[in-house]
């Protein structure tokens, strides 16, 4: 029997006993993913709320619904195709409804699930270290390129 450790945020010490590597990667995945394990889909997750358009969207709507427009000027710098490709992600992946309006011209509105609205803590939390740390990061940036400029004549 093959003892493998999981780690998680909530409890490190989490254990799961396994009979052999194929047994691991037949888990089903519903009730708790694995990030570390490359064959869990955890990391198509982090993927799609690791995404810079994904955190705006999620910023911008975690306080009202918006129309198509309001989005694209709330987030700014998005291409239109951009944020339609990121909508539909967000969609399908059952962060954020679509509804349109039967009106002419026609209207659609997007707000976040209860599953979308369950990311705005992390992605709020996440921009506020960006925005906190953001000078460090250039500061760091600038630093190694100018080593490697200084390294490379």
């Amino acid at each position: 029997m093959v003892t493998v450790a999981r780690t998680s945020l909530s409890d490190r010490s989490d254990l799961t006993d396994l009979s052999d590597s194929s047994a691991r990667s037949a888990r089903s995945w519903a009730d708790r993913g694995d990030a570390f394990d490359p064959d869990c889909p955890t990391r198509v997750v982090l993927d799609r709320v690791g995404d810079k358009w994904t955190a705006l969207v999620i910023g911008a709507l975690s306080e009202q619904v918006l129309r198509f427009t309001e989005l694209r000027a709330a987030v700014g710098g998005v291409a239109p195709k951009v944020l339609t490709q990121t909508l539909r992600a967000l969609e399908r992946d059952g962060l954020v409804t679509r509804t349109v309006h039967a009106q002419v011209p026609p209207r659609v509105d997007y707000e976040l699930t209860d599953l979308g609205r369950s990311l705005i803590v992390p992605i709020a939390a996440l921009t506020d270290w960006a925005e906190t740390h953001v000078g460090e990061i250039l500061a760091a940036r600038e630093r190694s390129d100018s080593a490697v400029s200084a390294g490379s004549m």
